[in-house]
């Protein structure tokens, strides 16, 4: 049997809003309801509205749903080298 993973890739452009809470709980409650993994994945590509504000806004209120995630927070822009040596195999 293969292990259940969700993630949560909010962008922080802003606070969490309530459509994004949503998909977070969904996504939550889905990988504990089957003993899976959550991972918090942050969509930070948007660099020109992109602030560390934001993203501490979007960590304080998974905190606060009580939303505990199992790996990350991951940033995207910190896994550019990863996706490009990927994609290289893929060219290749």
């Amino acid at each position: 049997m293969q292990t259940v993973i969700t993630r949560f890739p909010p962008s922080p452009t802003g606070t969490l809003h309530i459509g994004g809470a949503r998909t977070a709980l969904f996504n939550w409650l889905f990988a504990r309801h089957h003993r899976g993994k959550f991972i918090l994945r942050i969509e930070d590509t948007d660099v020109a509205r992109s602030t560390e504000e934001s993203v501490k806004a979007i960590l304080d209120a998974m905190e606060w749903l009580g939303l505990e995630w199992d790996e990350g927070p991951y940033f995207q822009t910190d896994r550019f080298e990863v996706y490009r040596t990927y994609l290289q195999t893929l060219l290749d």
